[in-house]
């Protein structure tokens, strides 16, 4: 027989007997919160009630390469939170998407939907250092709604930011790798799966973008559309697309005022990034070549289209100019010729896909006040710098000289609306910072998880005369046995900022590299220590010098405590090609 106590009860004591069973049922079940089984992906039932407050999401991009997962986002930096929707074409027992610091399984923030065959769950996780999932104590991620539909079953959440907790990875401005996965199976508890054992990928995004309204176009506005010509994507994993675009004849200056992506309906998961370049003013003509960037055919005069006008990358949206700037595309100054150049990343191996994506331009004939440019940061592309191989983190940096600002930037200094970072495999961060009178005093741009996007990033700096801009880039060569110099070719490595600003000027190349002579001397001491050959000076060429020497960790300290200390070649170059009088080699550091 139940116990039945022999006291009388008050309705105090009813009401707390109440609330603490109360409290402890809230305890167990917010590590999970349970999906309505009607709505349960294994059986495609009816859809549960959706969120009184439609929640729009205007950023999107496909998860996987077969686009059965598509994720959209929102954000909100008054409340600062990310508002999240996955939708999945073909729902079986569950998904989970994360975020780790490289995108590995690894020690992942992730969020998790699941079933154990008999109902659904929801709830925040994490993964140990060998892919084993754990419900996290502390529940971050907010279940919204879920829903069936035609397109798939979609799962809506949000999150803070930042949470406090040390499990969760703090989002933040820059690239966010994000980790997914499906499952195919049922799982009694969360504590069976292990994210090695499931079919997974990894996704770049740019969560956090400016909360500013774009611009208004002007009523004149034209657009000009850049595309492949019904290009038959290759059947490998990466291909680099170079097409030759020629602006109509006699085209007169007109302004860029935005761009946008035209992505081939289909595409959207094998269309990884494009590029517009310019290709030099004083070339008369340019060979009309659609093909692999990286075939032996291509033309050597594609090489002197590098003048960047515009860089969309996966998920991102429409970039507008500042009101009163525009790009100068026509007239006597600018080339006729441009060199589309698109990203196809077709794991997969599909075959007989057909694409002509690119990028729309919207240009207007009615010219604003300001000519827009587009300078390059960094460190030139020599392989005088060098990042030793088996690094973790090997630290480059690229100068823009107080002496080459005072030269070349006007009186009233420019206005740095946009930047674009880039590196090559073995680029793990990029960060540019404004140093004035001696001290860093803005941070222009910084991807503390940076990827091989050519993501354009909308900010606002106004260096000035005399200014210093720093460019310092972070590798991780740890699974490479040579040194990797720097270049052009994807297997070397370049540190540069593209920064789009007004008014232009004639400086369009502001970075540095290492003196030579004193790389020379860094040969010799090595070679005499290792007990080798004092010098090979001119005899051999800086790469197989580099590639000659036995590395170790005194070398590669060696090495990175001459660049942090040796005198700097500076070049300051003007959009004709040639050189401001301060490039020359600095007979110091750069004081700051």
């Amino acid at each position: 027989q139940p116990y039945i106590p022999n006291w009388p009860m008050r309705l105090q004591d009813v009401t707390l007997m109440y609330l603490t069973v109360l409290a402890t049922l809230v305890v167990i079940l917010v590590a999970s919160y349970q999906v309505d089984p009607a709505a349960s992906p294994s059986r495609g039932g009816s859809t549960p009630t959706s969120t009184s407050t439609p929640v729009q999401l205007p950023y999107h991009m496909p998860l996987d390469p077969r686009g059965h997962l598509h994720l959209s986002w929102n954000i909100s930096y008054p409340l600062q939170e990310l508002y999240l929707e996955v939708r999945c074409s073909e729902m079986k027992h569950g998904l989970v998407l994360g975020m780790s610091d490289r995108g590995e399984l690894t020690n992942a923030d992730l969020v998790v939907l699941w079933d154990d065959g008999h109902q659904s769950f929801f709830g925040d996780a994490w993964s140990d250092s060998q892919g084993h999932v754990s419900l996290d104590s502390q529940q971050d991620y907010q279940l919204m709604d879920t829903r069936q539909t035609p397109e798939g079953f979609s799962l809506l959440f949000k999150r803070p930011f930042s949470t406090c907790d040390p499990r969760d990875y703090i989002i933040e401005e820059g690239t966010v790798h994000l980790i997914y996965g499906v499952l195919d199976q049922p799982i009694r508890s969360l504590q069976q799966l292990n994210l090695s054992q499931i079919e997974t990928g990894v996704q770049r995004a740019l969560l956090l973008r400016p909360d500013t309204p774009p611009p208004s176009l002007p009523q004149d506005v034209q657009t000009l559309e850049v595309r492949t010509p019904d290009v038959t994507i290759p059947t490998q994993e990466t291909t680099y697309w170079c097409h030759i675009f020629q602006l109509p004849p006699n085209m007169p200056k007109n302004h860029i005022v935005m761009y946008e992506s035209v992505v081939t309906p289909g595409n959207e998961a094998i269309v990884h990034h494009m590029e517009v370049f310019e290709c030099s003013p004083e070339m008369s003509t340019v060979p009309q070549y659609s093909g692999s960037c990286d075939s032996k055919m291509k033309p050597a005069s594609l090489n002197y289209c590098r003048h960047v006008l515009a860089a969309w990358a996966m998920g991102a949206k429409s970039f507008y100019y500042p009101t009163d700037a525009g790009l100068p595309l026509g007239g006597p100054a600018s080339s006729r010729f441009l060199r589309l150049e698109v990203h196809y990343h077709n794991p997969l191996l599909i075959s007989g896909r057909k694409d002509n994506s690119g990028v729309r331009l919207y240009h207007t004939p009615s010219l604003r006040r300001y000519d827009a440019g587009i300078m390059e940061l960094g460190l030139v592309y020599t392989p005088v710098m060098a990042i030793p191989p088996r690094e973790q983190n090997f630290h480059l940096t690229g100068f823009c000289t107080s002496k080459c600002t005072q030269t070349a930037l006007p009186p009233g200094g420019i206005n740095i609306f946009a930047s674009q970072l880039h590196t090559h495999l073995a680029g793990r961060g990029v960060r540019t910072v404004l140093v004035r009178g001696g001290r860093e005093v803005k941070v222009v741009q910084e991807d503390k998880h940076f990827s091989t996007h050519y993501q354009v990033t909308p900010l606002c700096v106004c260096p000035q005369q005399g200014d210093v801009l720093l460019t310092k880039c972070t590798y991780n060569t740890e699974d490479r046995s040579q040194p990797t110099v720097g270049g052009f070719g994807i297997m070397e490595e370049m540190c540069v900022n593209y920064v789009h600003y007004y008014p232009r000027t004639q400086l369009e190349l502001c970075k540095s590299n290492i003196d030579p002579g004193y790389l020379q001397k860094y040969f010799s001491f090595i070679n005499r220590f290792q007990g080798g050959d004092a010098c090979s000076c001119g005899q051999t060429s800086v790469t197989d010098q580099f590639s000659t020497l036995s590395w170790d960790s005194f070398s590669g300290e060696v090495l990175n405590s001459l660049y942090s200390t040796a005198p700097i070649s500076m070049a300051c170059n003007q959009s004709s090609a040639k050189l401001f009088p301060v490039s020359i080699v600095q007979n110091s550091r750069v004081q700051l």
